[in-house]
């Protein structure tokens, strides 16, 4: 499994993992039912300490992306059209808000705000 820490972005180790177990498993690079690596070996391969890998597996356990199996270890999983679609509008409404606050900061009109999301919604 390819986790890739960075030391100098501001984002927890935990929430990177996360992150990128996600878009692993919604690439299909991570199969359902594929095991993980154990807590341990995930901490002592990134170099970082259990209690960072314990959670941000929990997290991706309560999103649906892992299920863990006692005393066989955990395993990637689906978490369905309805969680990624919830998580996809999460982002998107951060982001939007974002967008917002900044066109209002400086002074660009409704009208520009919205001619430039058009442009950006329709652009392939």
């Amino acid at each position: 499994m390819d986790v890739i820490l960075n030391n100098s972005s501001g984002e927890p180790f935990y929430e990177q993992i996360v992150r990128q177990v996600k878009r692993l498993i919604q690439a299909g690079e991570l199969q359902e039912g594929e095991a993980l690596p154990s807590m341990r070996q995930l901490a002592k391969d990134l170099r970082v300490s259990v209690i960072t890998t314990k959670r941000a597996y929990e997290e991706l356990e309560q999103a649906g992306y892992l299920v863990s199996v006692a005393g066989k270890g955990s395993f990637a999983a689906h978490p369905g059209v309805g969680e990624v679609r919830r998580e996809q509008e999460e982002k998107l409404e951060s982001h939007l808000k974002a967008a917002a606050t900044i066109a209002r900061e400086a002074e660009i009109p409704w009208e520009e705000l919205e001619e430039r999301l058009e442009r950006w919604y329709k652009q392939e």
